[in-house]
């Protein structure tokens, strides 16, 4: 195994111990609001130090990009091409409410590639990891995305607006044409563990609107990785940067692309 996947695995336990602690309190957990709708607890920020501590004692040079503490450089005279984006409590107002689905999510990029991905959800112990080129795994098995060949066929998930609504008419309109031309859709709440439910065959496809770099970029190469395609909404790889992203089974993808660009206003550019 990758060294550097193996220090983000060791670094995403270290998170879930924290928070594995502190489900036991919730009442005693103090929340903020950084935006309407978008909160923070002080176990976010205890989790995201023990990934940060871990990460910088292994690879003290390279940058952090983190939900909570932001970008950081190294420590090295130079700027590194490597990156950790680390998000260290994925599906946060899920975990307030006592609703068990929510993840460690950690990755590594060089030159802003993904090479190295963890994704750990702590309630089930199920450990998500790939690394580019070499597969992508759960619980060290080697995962597939599904064989499903038909969207009417497929199982998606999604993430419904609750902090942005710029584009709530658009979501609506695809939400209400894919009602009717798929299996159905979900809603857990946490979209490092959607991806991964991707990569796993849990679920055929997925999209959403509106996610940040820490949200996505584990869970993107888990897909790849299992044989699964990912592009922002208008099939471009800059998914990244725009917060877009549609993913899916080779079969399912296309279709579902197509289903979404039709609806797309010419304001979202990916």
């Amino acid at each position: 195994m990758n060294p550097a996947l193996n220090i983000a695995i060791k670094a995403a336990r270290r998170a879930a111990q924290v928070i594995n602690r502190a489900s036991n309190d919730l009442d005693l957990i103090k929340v903020s609001t950084k935006q309407p709708n978008d909160f923070v607890t002080e176990v976010d920020k205890a989790a995201e130090a023990a990934i940060i501590a871990t990460l910088r004692e292994a690879y003290p040079d390279y940058g952090i990009l983190a939900e909570e503490s932001g970008q950081s450089a190294g420590n090295g005279a130079q700027e590194s091409e490597y990156q950790w984006i680390i998000d260290p409590l994925d599906g946060t107002t899920n975990f307030i409410h006592g609703m068990p689905q929510y993840a460690v999510s950690i990755a590594l990029a060089k030159s802003g590639i993904v090479e190295q991905a963890v994704v750990f959800d702590p309630n089930r112990n199920e450990l998500f990891t790939a690394s580019k080129g070499g597969g992508a795994f759960l619980n060290e098995r080697r995962i597939r995305v599904s064989k499903r060949l038909k969207l009417q066929d497929s199982l998606l998930g999604t993430g419904f607006p609750y902090r942005m609504f710029e584009h709530i008419d658009t979501y609506l309109a695809i939400f209400k044409d894919l009602a009717q031309k798929t299996a159905g859709m979900r809603r857990p709440g946490a979209a490092s563990l959607d991806l991964a439910y991707v990569a796993c065959g849990r679920y055929d496809g997925f999209w959403e609107f509106g996610l940040a770099p820490w949200d996505m970029a584990a869970g993107t190469l888990l897909i790849s990785e299992a044989g699964g395609l990912v592009s922002d909404m208008r099939g471009d790889s800059t998914y990244l940067e725009s917060g877009n992203i549609i993913a899916g089974t080779p079969k399912v993808f296309a279709p579902l692309l197509k289903l979404i660009e039709v609806h797309l206003p010419a304001s979202i550019k990916g």
